[in-house]
């Protein structure tokens, strides 16, 4: 069970460090839903970017990321976005711990989860995360469903949001009457609501859901790792 006695949770993860996150944090806070931000250490500087339907799309640079994520989680995206099911285990493991070892010095944090890039992963970046102490680890599949499985480490998110199928899902989640623990996942990039013009999604998702009394409102560790009846050691509880 959640905190406040509810089997109810909500949380959203979002990845690459974008400079959308301002416009994200800011309804997120407003609505008071919390996230999970994934972010890749090693190329986290606003000197790059990609075009994408017009629009240019640059990673913000670190020094204002503690103070914008604060009250949110941070966790693993890989040290450069590589796809880690074509590297050899050593290098999966620099692109995992180094990545890691960075966020919890910049955010003054432990970090205990990660979203694959790309979505993407085998066996061996999965016995790499885990070796590395990240419990939960996110792909892109959407389930549409609020159920958590025992081995997060392959954990598949509700759904994006894009998904047509958003509006319906929150509906169904806020009728739930739960007798386990269940979780609703949202994930995507914030650029996408640029490029698509449609802000206006987040903000009828957040209305709908939010300020609810039987919903916990969770990063992803705070949800995840107790819905599946895992247990994260005290020296590595997120401080989200």
């Amino acid at each position: 069970m959640f905190p406040y006695s509810t089997l109810k949770a909500l949380t959203l993860s979002y990845d690459d460090g974008v400079e959308q996150d301002r416009k994200l944090v800011a309804i997120l806070n407003r609505y008071q839903i919390k996230a999970t931000f994934n972010l890749n250490s090693g190329i986290q500087s606003a000197a790059g970017g990609w075009d994408k339907a017009g629009i240019r799309i640059r990673r913000m640079n670190i020094k204002e990321l503690p103070s914008l994520y604060a009250g949110h989680e941070i966790a693993v995206h890989s040290l450069t976005h590589p796809h880690l099911e074509n590297l050899d285990a050593d290098t999966v493991a620099n692109e995992l711990e180094q990545d890691k070892l960075n966020l919890e010095r910049i955010f003054d944090t432990t970090v205990v989860g990660m979203a694959y890039p790309y979505g993407t992963y085998n066996q061996t970046v999965i016995d790499t995360a885990r070796t590395c102490g990240l419990h939960y680890a996110r792909g892109v599949v959407s389930t549409h469903s609020f159920a958590v499985p025992a081995d997060l480490l392959t954990y598949q998110p509700t759904c994006h949001h894009d998904d047509p199928a958003l509006l319906d899902l929150a509906e169904e989640f806020l009728r739930l009457k739960p007798e386990t623990p269940q979780v609703f996942y949202l994930w995507g990039h914030s650029y996408e609501f640029e490029v698509n013009r449609n802000w206006q999604v987040l903000e009828d998702f957040c209305r709908l859901v939010a300020g609810h009394e039987d919903i916990y409102y969770a990063t992803n560790a705070q949800s995840l790792i107790p819905a599946s009846g895992s247990r994260v050691p005290p020296e590595q509880k997120a401080k989200a």
